[in-house]
């Protein structure tokens, strides 16, 4: 009977896991998506390309400013402010 418990709670553990696993790795909502770009754009970014929620923070990838130069940025998904801009070369 134990042996029967132990699986179950070892297969919920992994459901659990699995579930916030997958959850680390998405795309925003429309609601996520739209303060997103409301940051991008009060920052002089004038396109972007994919934006994805990994590693704790909202990446976007190949984002532009005026001048065309590309740089890649996190955001922090709780205040959505800008916490690392790196250039492209």
């Amino acid at each position: 009977m134990s042996m029967k418990i132990l699986t179950v709670s070892v297969a919920a553990t992994i459901a659990i896991s699995g579930a916030a696993i997958a959850d680390d790795d998405r795309y925003p909502t429309s609601t996520e998506l739209a303060a997103i770009e409301q940051v991008l754009t009060e920052n002089g970014y004038v396109s972007w390309e994919e934006v994805e929620f990994d590693d704790g923070l909202w990446e976007v990838d190949d984002a532009r400013d005026a001048t065309r130069a590309e740089f890649d940025i996190k955001i922090n998904p709780d205040t959505y402010e800008i916490v690392s801009t790196v250039r492209e070369d």
